[in-house]
């Protein structure tokens, strides 16, 4: 049985070598170069080629270079087939520290201070404490949860959403549509962790939007598909909202004409929120490969149902 890895050869280079050194046994092919077909039981891709089915006939799990696997068509994966998502430390570690930046950023005021330094204005306003924020994180999962910890550490007054309940320490909990509206209410910095589903597909909307209290900020660094494009710049006009942070959007990059780019109350990233780190996202690979050839369980087993 064998692997292929479908990535950059820069992140092949690391996986190789750490394959090379735990598992010696396991032919490891980098995309396209295969070996036999039907002896590949492993592919490792942020992306599938297509028809998976004719092209590894024995596959039977497919490793997500991913948190999530909006980016997989699922349609094109055979029955049968398992799904596993990345958790690693460096894709939580590397959320915190964006959500933290960008939480520092709207309580600080300081997108109000850049805007200012472009227009040669110098104008400061007092600070407020951390704990006269309230900060709303959808999302309460393996990246919504640590990130709620840190903020909560922080003194920030914290409230977290999910479609089912969860607990976490010091955080206020919301669940489902019928309390979406309460959360809404008592959030003035929104930061989106929610997956991407149908069901959470658009989310990000003006209905939403006036459910906030007026002056609201933004965070999206779930997916693109979480926000009406269209739905964004009328409600940061019209001050219901005062500031968007958006590290991911439809399509990726934006066209050179986007509206985005030049909005002074819309700060965009390039999608660099967080990222699993080559070395340590292989051997989460390489311990889930020990558990599901001892017949365990393995970590990040994705539920197709739900899509996460």
């Amino acid at each position: 049985m064998s692997l292929v890895f479908h990535q950059t050869p820069e992140r092949a280079a690391i996986w190789r070598e750490k394959f090379a050194s735990a598992r010696p046994d396991m032919p490891f092919h980098v995309w396209p170069e295969t070996g036999p077909k039907e002896d590949v039981r492993y592919l490792v891709a942020w992306k599938t080629p297509d028809d998976l089915a004719t092209l590894f006939p024995n596959l039977e799990v497919l490793f997500s270079l991913g948190a999530g696997i909006d980016q997989l068509n699922l349609a094109n994966i055979p029955p049968g087939v398992q799904i596993i998502r990345m958790v690693e430390n460096s894709l939580v570690e590397g959320m915190i520290e964006y959500v933290l930046w960008a939480v520092f950023s709207c309580h600080r005021d300081m997108f109000r201070y850049a805007r200012q330094q472009r227009e040669h204005v110098w104008n400061g306003s007092h600070n407020r404490p951390a704990r006269l924020y309230r900060v709303g994180v959808m999302g309460m999962g393996e990246l919504g949860s640590p990130v709620l910890e840190k903020l909560v550490a922080l003194g920030y007054d914290c409230r977290g959403w999910s479609r089912s309940r969860r607990e976490v320490a010091g955080v206020t909990s919301f669940a489902g549509e019928a309390e979406l509206d309460e959360f809404l209410a008592q959030t003035d910095i929104l930061v989106c962790l929610v997956p991407l589903t149908e069901a959470t597909r658009g989310i990000l909307n003006s209905n939403l939007f006036e459910k906030l209290p007026k002056g609201a900020c933004i965070i999206n660094c779930g997916r693109g598909g979480h926000l009406v494009q269209d739905d964004l710049i009328p409600a940061l006009d019209s001050g219901q909202l005062s500031q968007a942070v958006l590290d991911v959007a439809t399509p990726e990059p934006l066209p050179a004409e986007h509206p985005f780019w030049d909005h002074p109350r819309i700060f965009l990233t390039p999608h660099i929120a967080s990222a699993a780190q080559s070395d340590s996202a292989a051997e989460v690979v390489l311990a889930n490969l020990r558990r599901y050839e001892a017949g365990e369980s393995m970590t990040g087993v994705i539920d197709t149902g739900r899509g996460y």
